[in-house]
């Protein structure tokens, strides 16, 4: 069984995307950041290695998707509360990010989403698994 989850993303800037992220409230291990690449903390054991295009193509023999134009993967994210989804998703766009998709709410679950500035999308949600 896995003790951690690493996602790799391919980001044009990434100064502007630890800045966005930042923005959002997430954090960056030191130990696995340089000018290539950075280790944004989603939780404990989770983390999105953001790679810049260059150093990504050395990991992929495969050409990078242009998340702006094609789906490549989407990114949830699930938090305490609703209000916490609301604050992320406006956080996103105050800092450049777009909406993806309107808020979504299914009683035991509430959702939105919103694209970083490289087109990754990223659904946050809030699930109450005692009211399924």
């Amino acid at each position: 069984m896995a003790s951690k989850i690493f996602i790799n993303l391919a980001v044009k800037d990434l100064k502007k995307s630890i800045d966005f992220f930042t923005t959002l409230g997430f954090s960056f291990n030191p130990k696995f950041t340089d000018e290539h690449a950075t280790c944004m903390i989603i939780a404990e054991n989770i983390f999105a290695m953001l790679v810049t295009e260059q150093r990504f193509e050395d990991f992929t023999k495969k050409e990078i998707c242009n998340a702006h134009k094609n789906t490549e993967v989407l990114i949830a994210i699930d938090v305490d509360n609703r209000e916490k989804v609301d604050e992320m998703v406006k956080n996103a766009v105050g800092a450049g990010g777009t909406i993806y998709m309107e808020p979504q709410d299914h009683g035991w679950m509430y959702g939105h989403s919103f694209a970083d500035l490289d087109g990754h999308q990223w659904e946050i949600m809030y699930m109450d698994e005692n009211a399924i």
